[in-house]
């Protein structure tokens, strides 16, 4: 299976990077599934049911989401009818929509999609590595299931890897969001599993984390509250990674990451 995951969508200049990008992406990769964190899509601060169908529009499999999950009211009832958002697992039990999505193709073949929060500096959540073992239970990777991806939206790098580690061989990927911030580590694991601690951002990386850099730099420098975040809307970076699958297995055979646009080194997969 092919698979391409793109980090967090930041605003506007995020989105016009994927809108703009995922044609060229979808005729050179020919994926069979396109999975992407959209938590920050709505001008930086959670995810509009519109721009989440203008996504699915645009050939996005399912959607990811984070912390920023309900910064926009009008998605609670809206993730309920749309099972191909996906938010936390370990949300409290209740929370509208489900922590995971199985997406069936028409030859038989089944994709699942699972997003965890992490616990380290973040929210006060369930243990994303016991709902994720339970969930597993009962998807088994290249049995039940012929891939696995974990979005892992988490703040500390060290949990992220120990995620990884404890799945691996049981997963097709675990890559990370959160940080807005592309990493290098990018690698199978011993097991079998493709691993990235943070797909990075797709947005203007002329910012701070993709918010507008004045503003949000002069938190740290004056050490007071000041005006709200707004995303940078300068030119965008498209961030992400490529993952191949075995039908068989469901084990990863190859990972590579995506950069396009913007101000970052440009890569992209010759696979």
């Amino acid at each position: 299976m092919r698979i391409i995951f793109l980090g967090d969508v930041v605003g506007r200049a995020g989105r016009e990077a994927v809108f703009s990008s995922l044609p060229f992406l979808k005729d050179k990769l020919s994926p069979d599934i396109i999975m992407v964190n959209a938590e920050n899509a709505s001008h930086g601060f959670g995810l509009s049911p519109s721009i989440a169908t203008a996504l699915f529009d645009a050939g996005v499999t399912v959607i990811t989401l984070g912390n920023h999950s309900w910064d926009r009211r009008d998605l609670i009832s809206h993730i309920e009818k749309e099972p191909r958002i996906v938010r936390p697992l370990n949300y409290p039990p209740g929370t509208p929509g489900a922590g995971f999505f199985l997406y069936q193709f028409v030859d038989g073949r089944k994709f699942l999609a699972i997003n965890v929060m992490g616990r380290l500096f973040m929210d006060a959540m369930d243990d994303p590595f016991r709902l994720t073992a339970e969930l597993l239970q009962k998807y088994r990777l290249g049995v039940t299931v012929q891939a696995i991806l974990v979005d892992i939206h988490a703040e500390a790098t060290s949990e992220k890897w120990s995620f990884g580690v404890t799945f691996d061989g049981k997963v097709s990927a675990v890559i990370g969001t959160h940080t807005h911030t592309p990493t290098s580590d990018h690698r199978i694991l011993p097991g079998g599993t493709a691993f990235q601690s943070d797909a990075g951002m797709c947005g203007d990386y002329d910012s701070v984390i993709g918010m507008e850099k004045i503003s949000a730099a002069s938190r740290f420098v004056k050490k007071m509250p000041g005006e709200r975040f707004r995303p940078a809307e300068g030119v965008g970076s498209l961030c992400g990674v490529f993952i191949m699958t075995n039908d068989q297995t469901g084990l990863a055979e190859k990972i590579a990451p995506i950069r396009m646009g913007g101000l970052l080194s440009q890569t992209m997969p010759d696979f």
